[in-house]
């Protein structure tokens, strides 16, 4: 049996499916309605004979045969795709599209400042943006790479600074200090309401601290926990406790009186930004664009 190019086209739909295990997720990758994805396979599998995929309102699965065809052409259809790629490097005016995956903070600090210009310079690139705090497997979703806190990159990935450190402060509104006084130690955070943070992976964070050569990790109390910046920001504006996040973040409230800096001399550092993409794959063009227009622009260097 030939193939032909409606097979092609299919076997990148498959491919999409494979990776997300869901149709509404290869969907939105693919740029193409969850009923169009639907149509294609159920083609696909007509034409060839076999089912491919094991699909229930909650799941899809690979078949013995969805298996084995993943495992045949992944590889080439890789490396045409590469092929392809490489093409672009060719072109007086860069196209291309681009996945990434980035925290919430992220948006704010790095690309509002340099999406401006990057659409400018290269406006036949699109770049697609996905937020999220949770730690996402960059590869498994389909992304071309993600942007986080260089602490928290997986080991296996290859990672590029975007920014320098970052300081971490707490805050409290003027009002929640009048009301339950200052803390003088980060010990003292104990007796305090404060909004405690929920990782990516489901943990709670210990908010660190640093004085010369003392660390402190504190468990905080607290009614309330987020998992979003702007929630802490938010709750902390409005008196409900003290709060703990990245120095630039909380500036433009600090900037304002609307939020004061506790425990100033106990301000930890951590690691900043970091692009990070798979070791296996070659960089897109546009991905290598937009990280090296950031390290250019470099937003949270003043």
């Amino acid at each position: 049996m030939q193939l032909n190019r409606t097979d092609l086209a299919d076997f990148l739909y498959f491919l999409a499916i494979a990776r997300h295990r869901s149709f509404r997720r290869a969907a939105l990758e693919m740029r193409v309605t969850t009923s169009a994805l639907s149509h294609a396979i159920t083609a696909l599998e007509a034409r060839r004979g076999v089912r491919l995929l094991n699909r229930t309102t909650r799941s899809v699965t690979l078949t013995a045969a969805g298996e084995q065809l993943k495992a045949s052409i992944e590889g080439p259809l890789a490396v045409v795709s590469e092929a392809a790629e490489n093409l672009n490097r060719f072109r007086d005016s860069p196209a291309g599209r681009v996945r990434i995956n980035v925290l919430e903070d992220a948006v704010p600090l790095v690309l509002d400042p340099v999406m401006p210009a990057f659409v400018e310079r290269y406006p036949e690139v699109e770049v697609d943006i996905s937020v999220s705090n949770r730690l996402v497997d960059v590869i498994d979703g389909g992304f071309d790479a993600g942007i986080r806190y260089g602490g928290t990159v997986p080991e296996d990935m290859i990672a590029q600074r975007l920014s320098p450190d970052i300081r971490w402060l707490a805050a409290a509104s003027p009002h929640y200090l009048e009301r339950y006084g200052t803390p003088l130690t980060p010990y003292d955070l104990l007796d305090h309401r404060c909004v405690r943070i929920r990782l990516g992976n489901d943990q709670i964070y210990q908010w660190e601290f640093e004085q010369g050569e003392n660390t402190v990790a504190i468990a905080t109390l607290g009614p309330l926990t987020v998992d979003a910046s702007h929630a802490s920001i938010g709750l902390g504006l409005s008196g409900v406790g003290i709060i703990y996040g990245a120095e630039p973040v909380l500036r433009p409230h600090i900037e304002t009186g609307a939020l004061t800096v506790v425990l100033s001399d106990w301000a930890s550092m951590g690691s900043g930004f970091h692009a990070y993409y798979s070791s296996r794959r070659q960089v897109p063009t546009a991905l290598r664009l937009l990280i090296d227009l950031i390290r250019e622009i470099r937003p949270l260097a003043g």
